[in-house]
């Protein structure tokens, strides 16, 4: 089926584009939001422009668009984009796991546009994800906003002991240690459909001690894998 993926460079979009590929589909667009606003309710801000280099590594056309992230108007814009590519592609592949808002926006979407909504992540166990996403993918954190995870988080890589102290966490705060809360952001540097590596230099991290929250910001380069 020739498909077009839905692509913020975080490890749920790029797992879902893993498996869509070794499900055989044809993607042939990667498509990118870019809110000008850090509180969009669909799409990640964090490194959203390295999705570039990803996709450079990838090999995949990068379809990217701007949207203001206002609730429910961000949807208008993600609607846009997929219609300029429709009539190349038969569905939309995305990386919803248990969040019915973004999951039912994008089949209405998709419904609308007569596509195929193809969400090969959903409904998936947090813990067993994680497990194989790690497995499959290099990630690093871009972004915290919940309790219990504190500046040390920014710039560290998601790893099986990044697994245990979520977990940890999870029994104190109650987070999602998928993050399907919000909880955290990521960014993928490295997968086995990348042709190569993504590495981050100059990262800077914007901490605010008020909100308990902040992100990165880091230039990238593509480097040979080892």
């Amino acid at each position: 089926m020739r498909v077009a993926a839905l692509f913020s460079g975080g490890k749920d979009s790029t797992m879902a584009l893993l498996e869509a590929l070794a499900a055989g589909h044809d993607v042939r667009y990667l498509i990118t939001m870019a809110p000008v606003r850090s509180d969009s309710w669909m799409f990640h801000r964090p490194c959203i422009e390295l999705t570039k280099l990803q996709a450079d590594a990838i090999g995949i056309k990068q379809l990217m668009r701007q949207t203001g992230g206002e609730k429910e108007k961000e949807l208008d814009d993600l609607q846009q984009a997929i219609a300029s590519i429709a009539d190349g592609i038969d569905g939309v592949v995305s990386g919803a796991v248990k969040s019915s808002y973004q999951k039912s926006r994008i089949d209405a979407i998709c419904k609308k546009l007569g596509l195929k909504s193809i969400a090969p992540l959903w409904g998936m166990d947090e813990e067993e994800l994680l497990n194989e996403e790690v497995a499959e993918l290099e990630i690093v954190i871009t972004a915290v906003a919940t309790a219990g995870m504190d500046e040390s988080w920014l710039g560290r890589m998601l790893d099986r002991r990044a697994i245990e102290d979520l977990k940890r966490l999870h029994k104190t705060y109650n987070i999602n240690i998928s993050a399907e809360g919000g909880e955290y952001e990521t960014l993928v540097l490295d997968a086995p459909f990348f042709r190569k590596r993504l590495r981050l230099v100059n990262i800077k991290k914007i901490w605010n001690d008020a909100t308990s929250s902040g992100y990165i910001e880091a230039e990238g380069k593509l480097v040979e894998k080892r």
